[in-house]
């Protein structure tokens, strides 16, 4: 009885593995450059930068739109917060 319910837990605890679909590797973009708009896309609504879960993006190209992401704040290129006006 105690084995039936473990291999049903390890069933249900198994995760699917779905592919990324990474923006970068789709539209052939090699260099993430700071300057760019897009990356607002990789912000939430409060301005921070957005996790790979959500994203979509493979690790190497999460890093890389991190430190862009970074730089453009740094160059006040984006907001280190968004404040919403409707509050």
């Amino acid at each position: 009885m105690i084995k039936g319910n473990l291999k049903a837990r390890l069933r249900a605890k198994k995760k699917r593995i779905t592919p990324k679909t990474d923006y970068f590797l789709i539209n052939d973009i090699e260099y993430i450059d700071y300057k760019d708009a897009i990356l607002r896309k990789f912000l939430n609504r409060q301005g921070r930068i957005a996790n790979r879960s959500y994203t979509q993006l493979t690790s190497k190209t999460q890093r890389r739109v991190s430190i862009a992401i970074r730089r453009a704040r740094q160059m006040a290129l984006l907001p280190y917060m968004i404040i919403d006006q409707n509050e």
